[in-house]
């Protein structure tokens, strides 16, 4: 493990204390019927009686640091000169594109306006609005933010396999380039 990896791994522990100081809570009013709202994040030993600690929000966060912490993993790995395969330059990319993509959804989650809640499998759903905005009349839709995830996740991992170099053909021995020279010659004179 060298330098780099360390402090990515750093950034990754300093980022989880700071997401599990400051969780996600959701605000209970009885005016709304007892259905939970995003109330924003607060310093988790002072929550208020009215706030529910938003658990698969906090899950998502928790999941996007650590995705990334493995992407950071990755493309700051040392490697002997000798093997450059590895990762590819366009492989790279897509991991810097995947990692932007998921801190984009959390920072712009789906929400819904909490008169529209419902029981359904996939609830309406109002917008895209920035998470650190005023969202008391909305409620985050996890359904559909776990659907955006699961569906950049498998995508990205297809994509994934598809940009993976082939790498270097490996040479004819001089016994396969004779055999073959051969061939050819009896294909011409029949």
């Amino acid at each position: 493990m060298n330098r780099n990896q360390w402090l990515a791994l750093a950034v990754a522990g300093a980022n989880l204390a700071l997401v599990l100081l400051f969780p996600p809570f959701d605000f209970v009013s009885l005016q709304r019927g007892n259905i939970p709202t995003f109330g924003g994040f607060h310093f988790a030993p002072s929550a208020a009686a009215n706030q529910v600690l938003n658990r698969d929000f906090l899950a998502l966060e928790v999941l996007v640091i650590l995705i990334n912490a493995a992407i950071a993993w990755l493309l700051l790995r040392s490697r002997p000169a000798k093997t450059r395969r590895g990762i590819s330059r366009a492989q790279r990319g897509l991991l810097w594109l995947v990692g932007s993509n998921l801190i984009a959804m959390l920072l712009f989650p789906p929400f819904e306006n909490y008169a529209a809640i419902t029981r359904a499998a996939l609830p309406s759903f109002e917008g895209f609005y920035f998470v650190f905005g005023d969202n008391s009349q909305r409620q985050i839709v996890t359904a559909i933010l776990y659907i955006e995830i699961a569906l950049l996740l498998i995508n990205s991992g297809l994509l994934w396999l598809f940009l993976k170099d082939k790498g270097p053909e490996q040479p004819l021995t001089p016994e396969q380039i004779k055999a073959l020279a051969q061939r050819l010659r009896a294909q011409q004179n029949p």
